[in-house]
């Protein structure tokens, strides 16, 4: 398939531009069969007794920063990673390219160095470590096609309520539907709660540039899938319970363990890299059921769940949530796929 495949037309007004009043108010396309229309914790109807739900515990850090040339030209640096103490590979936005050895300057007179270029990314060193760095001087970095700037409620809207490892620079945010009572209400249900971190990095608002999918290399994201997480997903199968992924990022986390694992298919803890690229054809190895955001046109995460569900099947449903003027991103309503499609 080529990228082509992947475009349908949205409205730029269905681009959610800000959360809703409350986390579970989104509204719900259950793709199952047809298209049913439904509000958020209407989910819970889908889950059975036994069964596991795997959320992305990633914490977005406060990792857009401006800064200033000494020439006065403004520099926008999006920290990428924390590579140790004060060093970070950052994207950097400025009227002109930024040279290694150059410094930029912040609001409250501290500086930092260009050290070098990385491929797409600078490594920077900051005035302090970069956790204390960022927390002072850092914004929530909300996705390029949310048109405003970031404010208080995004501290807390823009983060899931179960995140607590910090490294990320954009939310999972098929986890920014739930709240306590509706976490409350799903372990009431009989269905067990378990978690992976990746760490989502810029790299995910990259479009892809190619036409040939063959020919696109996913950035690297940082990933952990532990022994207690393993032993979870065995039980889950002991029991015949179905393993839901809450967003794409479960998906690449847990597929990428499996991949990775000394049988073929065979789930093992992992900490590491991922680059996995999941197109129609993947042969999905541990997720059963999928609860996702809307996607960009044309995008890897779109790619990801019209692998996972069906191409003809997805983007019927994309059509049918623009005509019933759902909305979409990282704010906007949400998409259940109770099963997969069957493998090819």
């Amino acid at each position: 398939m080529r990228r082509s495949d992947f475009h349908y037309d949205l409205p730029a007004e269905l681009i959610a531009q800000h959360p809703t009043a409350e986390r579970r108010a989104s509204r719900l396309l259950v793709v199952n069969g047809g298209c049913q229309d439904r509000r958020f914790p209407d989910l819970v109807e889908w889950l059975k007794p036994g069964d596991l739900m795997v959320f992305n515990d990633t914490r977005v850090i406060p990792a857009r920063v401006v800064a200033r040339k000494p020439s006065g030209g403004t520099v926008e640096l999006l920290i990428e990673r924390v590579l140790d103490g004060a060093h970070v590979l950052a994207q950097a936005r400025a009227s002109k390219p930024i040279r290694a050895g150059s410094t930029v300057n912040f609001e409250d007179g501290s500086s930092a160095r260009i050290v070098e270029r990385r491929g797409d990314f600078y490594q920077v060193e900051l005035p302090q470590d970069a956790e204390a760095f960022l927390e002072r001087c850092g914004r929530i970095p909300l996705p390029p096609y949310i048109e405003r700037a970031p404010s208080s409620v995004d501290r807390e809207r823009y983060q899931t309520i179960f995140a607590r490892t910090p490294g990320a620079v954009a939310a999972p945010t098929a986890g920014l539907h739930f709240d306590q009572a509706l976490l409350d209400a799903i372990r009431a249900r009989g269905v067990d709660l378990g978690y992976v971190t990746l760490h989502v990095g810029a790299g995910t608002f990259q479009p892809v540039r190619v036409d040939d999918l063959g020919q696109h290399r996913m950035h690297a994201e940082r990933v952990w899938v532990t022994q207690a997480l393993c032993r979870q997903i065995e039980a889950t199968r002991e029991r015949g319970g179905r393993v839901w992924a809450v967003g794409t990022t479960v998906v690449r986390s847990l597929e990428t363990a499996a991949l990775a694992g000394s049988e073929e298919g065979k789930l093992r803890p992992f900490a590491g890299e991922t680059q996995l690229f999941i197109v129609p054809g993947f042969r999905f190895r541990v997720v059963d059921a999928l609860l996702t955001n809307f996607h960009l046109p044309e995008s890897t995460l779109l790619m990801l769940v019209c692998a996972f569900a069906g191409y003809d099947r997805v983007m019927s449903a994309y059509r049918h949530a623009v005509a019933e003027r759902y909305r979409f991103f990282s704010y906007g309503d949400a998409m259940l796929l109770p099963q997969r499609a069957p493998a090819a």
